[in-house]
């Protein structure tokens, strides 16, 4: 019990972090902020408090007041930013999710997310490797080598949208203990990427056990994520869930949108997989 009487959040529970495993984290981001320099990148400060957290059925978000809520992920605030022309960006910001606790989640956690005009997935896949082998040099790792795996050799894709999350879940995800990037999801998994030959163009990287990012090649159709909104939202209502808010001014950033892709990375999970710890508190800050 707390001080106050009142049992701490569980995202306050977990061991704390040591002064080598803050030095750990400290150098990864110096050598990642490096990496987006050499890269050509621009960072980004999206706004916490947003007006619409999310698009996502199962993601619950912080609301603060009448103000709007703590941002899910800096998604749509960059975005809007590279629908003014900036080519590269990226985001190294604090993100908050409800009802996502235990050893790989926390209430609030950091998210790196970046974005490349005219590039797709595969390219994405190139920079996520480097990335992560800039990282892993800066506290003396071996650089992973991933193996790129589609989801169709994983899991049958005829499989019912139910019992084939399930089955990825349970069966697929405990399987990826190597660095590997799994890409080819089923359509009716596209979120917010374009959906090309039947194949939502996305992908998805696993880490030492985790699963650390999750990319996409963007739909660059306002109607199409308006419809896709929409029938989220019915989702939601139908399990007594609020629908979140649409986000009008990203939709109409999205229509000005060229070519591109983009990835959000769980940087304390990147901490967690590069330096052998197995609780997500452990390499946060209190």
């Amino acid at each position: 019990m707390s001080a106050a009487g009142h049992d701490p959040p569980p995202s306050a529970t977990g061991p704390s972090a040591t002064a080598d495993q803050l030095r750990a984290r400290a150098a990864i981001l110096q050598a990642v902020r490096a990496w987006f320099v050499a890269n050509g990148y621009l960072e980004v400060q999206p706004p916490t408090i947003v007006a619409s957290p999310a698009m996502e059925e199962h993601l619950e978000a912080v609301r603060v007041g009448d103000l709007g809520f703590l941002h899910t992920s800096p998604e749509f605030a960059l975005k809007k930013v590279l629908a003014t022309g900036l080519g590269r960006i990226y985001a190294m910001t604090p993100c908050f999710r409800l009802e996502e606790h235990g050893p790989h989640h926390s209430l609030e956690f950091t998210m790196l997310e970046w974005y490349r005009t005219g590039a797709g997935t595969t390219e994405l896949m190139d920079e996520v490797e480097d990335l992560v082998g800039a990282a892993a040099d800066a506290v003396g790792r071996p650089r992973p080598r991933f193996h790129r795996r589609s989801v169709a050799d994983l899991l049958s894709p005829e499989l019912a949208p139910d019992d084939w999350f399930f089955r990825w879940v349970d069966v697929v995800e405990p399987t990826l203990t190597a660095p590997t990037i799994v890409h080819g999801y089923p359509p009716w998994q596209a979120a917010l990427a374009r959906v090309r030959d039947g194949v939502a163009d996305r992908f998805e990287v696993y880490l030492g056990g985790l699963e650390l990012a999750n990319a996409f090649a963007e739909e660059l159709r306002a109607s199409e994520l308006e419809a896709r909104w929409e029938a989220v939202s019915a989702a939601r209502r139908a399990a007594g869930r609020p629908p979140h808010p649409v986000d009008e001014a990203f939709l109409q950033a999205v229509d000005r949108m060229p070519r591109c892709a983009g990835i959000a990375l769980g940087f304390d999970r990147l901490v967690m997989a590069l330096t052998g710890t197995k609780h997500i508190r452990a390499v946060q800050v209190r």
